[in-house]
């Protein structure tokens, strides 16, 4: 086959022209005959088999049954009527169902002949019914054609209605296939193809499309599946060898005075076990004389500030400067008073840059920060600014590092010119399926223990039905001299909306807890910054005891009197921020509680979610139920999910793919660093055209 046969542009196949490339090119991004290859079917109808109706099952797939129609009637509905036939088979009976087209329907169906029916079943109680089937008298469905498993692929609106229908793309498959003769150059090595049994890669793309069985289509989604997240992993992995060995890091060899001063007199509390592994992994990280490259996770309240600060003083104690970088103002500020409040009476000089600071304490900033005299600098995006040059920047720390793109990561780098000790945290704890896959460039550490003292916090779900009891217990609560949340959903679409039920919430709070007696706060996106920090330092000094909000406290605020949080319309929110919102309370001794405030119409996800907050307070586990409710694109948002734009595997279903293609991905790289093994060639040819292109596909045939 011509090497370049698969570059060949999609105009130019049989049965396309000019038009049609145009739609596809604009809808599914197919340029190519690579493109068109690698368009693979979401799903599969399969007149392979007959079912009986006792086999089927509420899977939602299409399925054949044979069997005769004993009965039909016309049933009223709210609107219009619905037309059902009784259907049996000698194993049990099902429902047919039409919403339209009764009158021609019912003059062609014929009683007590065999019939083959096809289509998606639903059950309803014990009866399984199928709406709308295909069928066929089974004396005409014998003399036809016998098809295969028949592959249904990606659609949208425009296609359809440019007439590009999936029997349109299923010919141009043929077409494609015909013109290769089914041949594509292998791209693993024969090692793996042994080892793992899997079938050739021509064998596998000619089963993902035209399937004979569905054991042949297993076996072609499986090899697919595997290659596609091998490559993604021989990518990362071989980037993070190449960043060891080329990137020289700045040795930082001394344990200094400073750190051990801190260790000895500033330290609030005993450390965890698990922070102090932490330390450890960072300290042989910047000790060692390549660049680190870390990423911190905690939960919330995990104690990660303090591990933080160890890092800087010991940089600071091998002559260098460091940053601490956060996503947001409110953040960032809390960051600068938590650092100099453990700091104490240290020498050790710390700023705050944000885009809020004044033009004359910047300017005192930047002549600090490049003649050395500034040994921290904690700001927002305002540290990346051109004009802030440092001395010698030794440890850069990325706080929420999903908040910041690469490209922001790689400003940082050249802020010195050995690139500095990177260090990334965050308190979004990420599965280890996805930390594989979106951080599999960066070493990992995480703090899996709270500090002493912490009680778990108590999380409940209840109806507005007992909204009475609720508010009976928030008086309680304040009675003792606690401070209560009131979080309601922000959903950007419809603000008008969300500030009326904001509104609504608060006049009705305000009823049951009339002033002279009871003081709240409240906070959300309308307040111009000025009127929204004096309502939060209200609450922080403990002037009021109620604070009613939107989201805008998810992240930073940290309030260690207040030990009540009410998420209201609970079913409105995601996994991920409930857990952050509940993480804003029990930060002091008291036993704090969470309750999740709901109506009774719920949605089978949202139950999963409320039980699961229930259920347990490791952010890991939640984490992990989060990513298959949602799946990744999801999770990570837009700036990080453009690596995983997988077409075939999906890193959650196919969490043991994705490890197996990691363990073969380092041992590779492990005994043929360079791939330059005669067996390993195909895949160093696949690997070369892949770092060319961006995307996985366009380059492993």
């Amino acid at each position: 086959m011509n090497p370049n046969f698969l570059q060949t542009p999609i105009p130019y196949l049989k049965g396309v022209g000019p038009n049609r490339a145009e739609t596809l090119g604009a809808e599914l991004g197919i340029q190519t005959y690579r493109d068109l290859l690698h368009l693979f079917p979401n799903r599969y109808l399969d007149k392979t088999s007959y079912y009986k109706i006792n086999q089927l099952q509420p899977s939602g797939a299409d399925v054949q049954v044979v069997g005769k129609i004993v009965h039909i009637k016309t049933v009223e509905q709210k609107r219009g009527k619905r037309l059902v036939a009784s259907f049996i088979d000698e194993s049990g009976q099902m429902e047919l169902v039409w919403f339209r087209g009764h009158k021609w329907i019912r003059e062609n169906l014929k009683l007590n002949e065999p019939y083959v029916v096809f289509g998606k079943t639903t059950r309803y109680g014990s009866i399984f019914s199928m709406p709308h089937p295909e069928m066929e008298l089974l004396s005409e469905h014998q003399k036809g054609l016998k098809v295969a498993m028949q592959p249904i692929y990606p659609s949208t609106e425009k296609l359809s209605a440019k007439g590009i229908t999936n029997r349109v793309i299923g010919k141009m498959m043929q077409q494609l296939f015909l013109e290769s003769k089914g041949q594509f150059p292998e791209s693993l090595s024969s090692t793996i193809l042994d080892e793992l049994k899997l079938i050739s890669k021509s064998e596998a793309l000619f089963n993902i499309h035209f399937p004979k069985n569905q054991e042949l289509l297993a076996r072609a989604q499986f090899r697919l599946k595997f290659e596609e997240l091998f490559y993604v992993q021989l990518q990362l992995i071989s980037k993070k060898l190449i960043r060891k060995q080329k990137i020289k890091g700045l040795p930082f060899e001394n344990v200094g005075e400073k750190f051990n001063v801190f260790f000895k007199n500033h330290l609030p509390f005993e450390l965890t076990n698990a922070q102090k592994k932490v330390i450890k992994e960072i300290r042989n990280d910047m000790g060692s004389n390549a660049q680190m490259n870390r990423l911190l996770q905690g939960d919330v309240g995990s104690g990660k500030t303090i591990v933080a600060l160890m890092c800087m003083i010991l940089a600071i104690d091998n002559g260098f400067q460091t940053c601490l970088m956060a996503p947001t103002e409110i953040l960032a500020n809390q960051h600068y008073s938590g650092l100099k409040e453990l700091l104490g009476e240290m020498e050790i000089t710390i700023s705050l840059l944000t885009g809020s600071t004044k033009k004359s304490v910047r300017t005192r900033i930047h002549e600090q920060l490049e003649n050395g005299e500034l040994h921290i600098l904690v700001g927002t995006h305002a540290v990346l600014e051109d004009k802030v040059q440092f001395n010698n920047l030794g440890l850069a720390i990325i706080d929420e590092q999903h908040r910041f793109g690469v490209a922001q990561r790689s400003k940082l780098w050249h802020k010195n010119e050995v690139p500095p000790h990177i260090l990334v945290m965050t308190a979004t704890p990420i599965p280890r399926t996805l930390a594989m896959s979106l951080y599999g460039d960066l070493d990992i550490s995480v703090i899996d223990e709270l500090p002493p003292g912490r009680k778990p916090i108590k999380t409940v779900h209840r109806f507005d039905s007992n909204r009475l009891k609720v508010f009976q217990f928030i008086k309680d609560e304040i009675k003792k001299g606690r401070q209560i949340y009131m979080v309601y959903p922000l959903i950007q679409e419809s603000e008008a909306l969300d500030y009326k039920d904001l509104m609504d919430g608060y006049e009705s709070i305000s009823r049951d807890f009339p002033l002279p007696d009871y003081q709240i706060s409240i906070v959300h996106g309308k307040m111009k910054p000025k009127d929204k920090d004096y309502e939060m330092e209200r609450f922080v000094k403990g002037e009021t005891q109620i604070m009613v909000a939107t989201t805008v406290i998810e992240v930073g605020v940290n309030v260690p009197n207040a030990s009540v949080m009410i998420i209201e319309s609970a079913e409105r929110f995601g996994l991920s921020q409930l857990h952050q919102l509940r993480g804003r309370v029990g930060r002091g001794a008291e036993q704090s509680f969470c309750i999740l405030m709901t109506s009774h119409k719920l949605s089978e996800d949202a139950k999963t979610r409320l039980q699961t907050m229930v259920r347990t307070n490791d952010g890991f586990d939640i984490a992990e139920v989060d990513l298959k409710l949602r799946g990744p694109g999801d999770l990570m948002g837009t700036q990080q999910s453009g690596l995983l734009n997988l077409k075939i595997a999906d890193i959650v279903k196919d969490n043991q793919i994705l490890k197996t293609a990691r363990y073969y991905a380092i041992q590779l790289l492990k005994e043929d660093p360079k791939m330059e093994k005669e067996e390993n060639k195909s895949i160093r040819i696949a690997y070369t055209k892949m770092m060319k292109q961006s995307s996985i596909w366009n380059y492993i045939s």
